[in-house]
């Protein structure tokens, strides 16, 4: 972390995106975004959008979505972002999102990226927060995959990628999160059920990270510092990356990197695999 331990997330600017020359990077091509309007989601679309690529931002939270558009005009962008009000639990709204992507340019590329949290023991998880997090983070990445493999492979090469949003979580379980980490480690397996059946040019792949500076992030931070009685730093570095040799959060630009180059034929050999970008989180321990 910053010296002055800062927890504000970053300003994102274009210096903090990845750009690449590919020959599916432009408007003729759409992307879909889903969990756009804040977060990870928004840097991701912005930075296809700026990789010249038209996006589909969707997202349930119109504001957010309004604010995503502006942040991608801001900083200028080769591409666009179209916003698509979706609410992932519709399975309407799902297959409404997929047309608009379809109508805008050919679907090459989706990342399934929207998701929640809820902290509870498994005896005392409320059902219906549970199955509202697997519609959201596993049902509907299974739905969206669904809709748009017969348009990945309807283009001329058949060439696209499935990106899905997994997690630390996604590799290993901690105490307390027993419906996150279900999804993930569901959405781990959809990751390679979309390769297994994508005949080598419709890929599938997942990213993981660990602790990533965003708003929801930083609101958990201070309220764990309150309930435990110690600062900010101490949850950060002691609670969260302690596992982790690097003691840094990373933020929604370098996580919406990976997608960019995920998705770029750059990555063309990462089919079913799993990006794993966790500073040593998941595979060192002491």
């Amino acid at each position: 972390m910053p010296h002055e331990f800062d927890l504000t997330e970053p300003e994102l600017t274009a210096d903090d995106l990845l750009v690449l020359e590919d020959p599916h990077f432009g408007p003729e091509t759409t992307a879909v975004v889903t969990g756009a309007a804040s977060g990870i989601g928004q840097a991701t679309a912005v930075a296809l959008a700026a990789n010249g690529l038209s996006v589909i931002g969707a997202d349930i939270d119109d504001d957010g979505l309004t604010e995503t558009v502006d942040l991608a005009d801001d900083i200028a962008v080769a591409g666009t972002i179209h916003p698509v009000t979706t609410d992932l639990t519709d399975d309407a709204d799902v297959e409404a999102m997929i047309e608009v992507a379809a109508d805008q340019g050919e679907l090459r590329y989706v990342a399934n990226i929207a998701g929640m949290q809820h902290i509870a023991s498994i005896p005392e998880f409320p059902m219906e927060k549970y199955d509202f997090i697997v519609d959201i983070m596993l049902r509907a990445p299974f739905l969206t995959a669904k809709l748009a493999m017969p348009h990945i492979r309807a283009t001329d090469d058949g060439v696209g990628a499935i990106a899905n949003m997994s997690s630390v979580h996604g590799h290993y379980a901690t105490q307390d999160k027993p419906a996150y980490i279900t999804a993930k480690h569901g959405l781990e397996g959809l990751t390679r059920a979309i390769a297994a059946e994508g005949e080598g040019t419709l890929r599938g792949f997942s990213v993981s990270v660990g602790y990533v500076l965003t708003p929801l992030m930083v609101n958990q931070i201070e309220g764990t510092a309150d309930e435990r009685g110690i600062s900010k730093r101490e949850v950060v570095e002691d609670v969260m990356l302690g596992q982790a040799r690097t003691k840094e959060m990373m933020t929604p630009a370098e996580v919406a990197n990976l997608f960019v180059f995920g998705f770029s034929g750059h990555g063309k050999h990462l089919n079913g695999g799993d990006m794993l970008w966790d500073g040593g989180y998941t595979t060192t321990y002491e």
